[in-house]
């Protein structure tokens, strides 16, 4: 199997993630004595600067680890609520049906910061200070702009020069979009971390107390309070073509802190595969997991038709039943993954293509779907400001034409003393939201993930979490900690981590193998953002894939899309495989990278 790059191999540590500038950021936290969550978080900060157009201080943050220490896997959530006044009745009010996919109406409360602090407090060794570090350091003296940025920008130049000002003045210098390869800097955004750091060492001597008091400083002082006047105060175009206001109170920030949850788990074929429960996706991975374990993908050929069709398939009928079931509520998970269920299911994978939705009825329970709009595309939504398109809404991985429009980060990251880390941090891009202007950042959108229908398990509701797409995924072997990976890629990321996870465990791909493989995933259900439209049965397929198996799942009934040959999934990934410890990243994009030793 070609490969782009090794796969890294040594026993002192290893970082992996979707800019080069975070993995060695990581690599010199673990050279300089700190452990993989020390790493993690520092990396976590980088890359709001790095990839500002992928993630931000005003997003969240899933977070899969495991302690050597404490013997287990771990979920920390940096997920963020929906405000006290999100209710539906307060959107219908408004004259809408949909949250929008950007402007203050779709904020929740910023996690980020929340997770990486309780991750940093619970299992990290460093201070504040140390971690913030790097972040200051870039966010101050810039970074160079990727050719990804500088085309994001100048996408939403007008809606910024138009309709957000304090957009504009934050990313357009000199009154336009950066050019690929300047130096990009946001010296409000470092002066906002500086504040923080500065506020927490005021207040306590001990590392304990600094991160506590930095929280507060987010989610009860200046960044809260700076936040809820935003929202207060101004009202700003957004994907709906109207001027709104914002619903998040300093209140809705005070009473939301991140948390520590139990993954959920599903054994396959000698791994334990660990995911967030079901207020995100990621039991979608253990869902197809469950059904996959009844067909024989060791007698298929790798990337063959009859494996392509299968996986593809069995896709369709794991995140129906995410539309039916998944949200912030009781969700009847063991039904979900038991095998008399999946037996059942797995009847429904046929010869040919479903063009069908069929969410399944776990215990017998009736399942119910939100009523979609119709099938199409996001760029068939209207635009922000008339004949423009709607910048910057939900989450576009990869357009027809194989230029990537916008997207989440992620990162990886194991240490010599066996701690991993499996982080993806999203939300927040600077081209979701106005930038609040005296923080140097935006808020996020998640709230599009919301229904605003009645009685679903993604319903709105007043302080619960949206039903995210952010899945960072972990792995046991033989019941010791192997494998931590994922992708960003909104409702790929569990195709593509899926994908990726095949590779090695029936494709027998090493790590870096496995990312450079073709990739695939199916657009058949509806998409987990505004404007919600699905294109049933549509595969998307890269190039580098045999043509016969290209034309044999056509004739089987796939509108199979032909992408470019290095255009889908955008995975890393570190693992312990012995007495190494080994390293991968995605070469797709020019910017991911793996570094150890």
């Amino acid at each position: 199997m070609f490969t782009t790059r090794p796969e890294l191999t040594g026993d002192f540590g290893m970082v992996a993630s979707t800019h080069w500038l975070a993995s060695a950021t990581g690599m010199g936290v673990l050279e300089r004595g700190g452990n993989a969550f020390d790493a993690a978080v520092a990396a976590g900060f980088v890359l709001q600067v790095a990839e500002p157009h992928l993630n931000g201080p005003g997003g969240e943050v899933p977070i899969l680890l495991w302690s050597e220490d404490e013997q287990k896997v771990s979920v920390v959530c940096g997920q963020g609520v929906a405000p006290a006044a999100a209710t539906i009745e307060r959107y219908t009010g408004l004259g809408l049906d949909i949250v929008p996919g950007t402007g203050l109406l779709a904020a929740t409360v910023p996690g980020a910061f929340g997770g990486w602090m309780l991750m940093l407090e619970r299992w990290g060794t460093w201070s504040l200070a140390d971690v913030l570090a790097p972040a200051i350091h870039y966010a101050e003296h810039g970074v160079p702009v990727l050719e990804r940025i500088a085309a994001t920008i100048e996408s939403v130049e007008g809606l910024f020069t138009d309709d957000w000002p304090t957009s504009a003045a934050t990313w357009l210098p000199g009154g336009r979009a950066p050019a690929a390869g300047s130096k990009l800097a946001n010296p409000v955004l470092a002066a906002t971390y500086r504040r923080v750091v500065a506020e927490a060492e005021a207040a306590s001597s001990t590392r304990e107390g600094q991160l506590a008091a930095a929280r507060r400083a987010w989610y009860e002082g200046f960044v809260a309070e700076a936040i809820a006047e935003f929202c207060a105060k101004t009202a700003w175009r957004d994907s709906s073509g109207e001027v709104h206001g914002g619903l998040l109170t300093g209140d809705d920030l005070a009473r939301w802190s991140a948390s520590v949850e139990e993954p959920l788990t599903f054994d396959y074929r000698g791994h334990t595969v660990c995911k967030t429960r079901p207020w995100g996706q990621g039991p979608v991975f253990l869902q197809q997991l469950a059904l996959l374990q009844g067909f024989d993908l060791d007698g298929m050929e790798f990337l063959g038709a009859d494996y392509v069709h299968t996986v593809t398939e069995v896709a369709k009928l794991a995140f129906a039943d995410r539309e039916a079931w998944y949200g912030d509520t009781d969700v009847p998970v063991s039904d979900l993954l038991s095998e008399s269920y999946n037996a059942e299911r797995r009847k429904l994978v046929g010869a040919r293509a479903s063009f069908e939705l069929r969410p399944g009825a776990p215990g017998g329970r009736a399942p119910r779907l939100p009523d979609y709009p119709a099938p199409g595309t996001a760029s068939d939504a209207p635009g922000i400001s008339g004949a423009r398109s709607p910048q910057g809404v939900g989450e576009p991985t990869v357009a027809r034409d194989g230029t990537v429009k916008g997207d989440t980060c992620h990162l990886d990251v194991v240490d010599r003393w066996g701690n991993m880390v499996s982080a993806t941090p999203s939300g927040g891009w600077l081209q979701s939201s106005p930038t609040v202007p005296e923080l140097g950042f935006c808020l996020g959108t998640r709230a599009q993930m919301f229904w605003l229908q009645e009685g679903l398990p993604a319903s709105l509701r007043p302080g619960t979490r949206p039903r995210t797409t952010l899945t960072p995924s972990f792995a046991l072997r033989d019941g010791r900690p192997w494998l931590a990976f994922g992708t960003p890629g909104g409702d790929q990321q569990d195709q593509w981590s899926l994908n990726f996870f095949l590779a090695v465990v029936h494709g027998g791909l090493n790590l870096q193998e496995a990312i450079d493989a073709p990739m695939f995933h199916s657009e058949h259900f509806p998409s987990s953002f505004f404007p919600r439209g699905s294109r049933p049965g549509v595969l998307h397929i890269e190039d580098r894939v045999d043509p016969a198996v290209t034309a044999e799942l056509r004739r089987r009934g796939h509108e199979v899309e032909v992408q470019g040959p290095w255009t889908l999934g955008r995975l890393s990934a570190v693992a312990r495989d012995g007495e190494f410890l080994k390293a991968g990243a995605n070469p797709r994009g020019a910017q991911g990278y793996a570094v150890g030793r």
